[in-house]
């Protein structure tokens, strides 16, 4: 008996053993991200590479798995590392306290990769991952927006350029058209974003959308199965 048995009961021994061996890299550890990583490690991978450049903040405990009282004030990459390792402690993990951009993308993004999830916020930084990766033909799945949404069953796996009323999505359809990109995989929602009630000022960023516990854990989850199905059809 081991700690992936019931898994191995569904997808058998050979499936299980191509999640082992198979390197994952999350940049983004945050509401979506967080959740893709849990749904990683609890599936038998275990190789992981998680890129963040920020710490916990009191704000993220509604939503994120790594933060609690106890976390706050540390580096998200750090304690998702530390949960990994208590989970699984045959695992391998390497831990990038970093924002991702054009500078550090030789040292952050590896052909090595087998999969690689898109749960960043920034889009300047997701076009970029998502233009290397096909570059390097890494496979590559992008979150949506996940903030502003209170309802996770309308919650869509689909390609970019099928996509409709996330806000997010339309932007990255226009860029990634730009770009010559002709398809991506993404995980978005099809409801109408909600306008925050209680406005937060936040100077990192132009607007700080309302979140809740189950739409980007939901999104997470999502991403980690697309994930754990492709790696295992291959």
């Amino acid at each position: 008996m081991h700690e992936f048995i019931r898994t191995e009961m569904l997808i058998g021994t050979e499936n299980l053993n191509k999640l082992k061996q198979s390197t994952v890299a999350v940049f983004g550890i945050g509401g979506v991200g967080t959740f893709v990583v849990e749904g990683l490690v609890r599936s038998g991978v275990e190789k992981l590479v998680l890129i963040d450049y920020d710490n916990i903040c009191i704000t993220n405990i509604n939503r994120q798995i790594h933060a609690t009282t106890k976390t706050v004030g540390r580096p998200k990459v750090e304690v998702m590392k530390e949960r990994i390792l208590e989970i699984n402690p045959k695992a391998q993990v390497i831990a990038y306290k970093e924002l991702y951009n054009s500078e550090n993308a030789s040292k952050l993004l590896s052909k090595e990769y087998t999969y690689v999830v898109d749960a960043i916020d920034m889009v300047s930084s997701k076009l970029d991952l998502i233009q290397r990766c096909k570059q390097m033909n890494i496979p590559i799945i992008s979150s949506m927006g996940a903030g502003n949404k209170l309802n996770p069953t309308m919650l869509e796996v689909s390609d970019i350029y099928k996509t409709s009323v996330c806000p997010l999505a339309r932007v990255m359809r226009y860029e990634l058209r730009k770009r010559g990109i002709e398809k991506l995989k993404v995980v978005y929602s099809k409801e109408t974003p909600i306008t925050p009630k209680n406005m937060v000022n936040d100077p990192n960023r132009r607007q700080t959308p309302g979140s809740v516990s189950f739409v980007p854990s939901v999104a997470g989850l999502i991403i980690a199965s697309e994930v754990v199905k492709d790696i295992i059809n291959k």
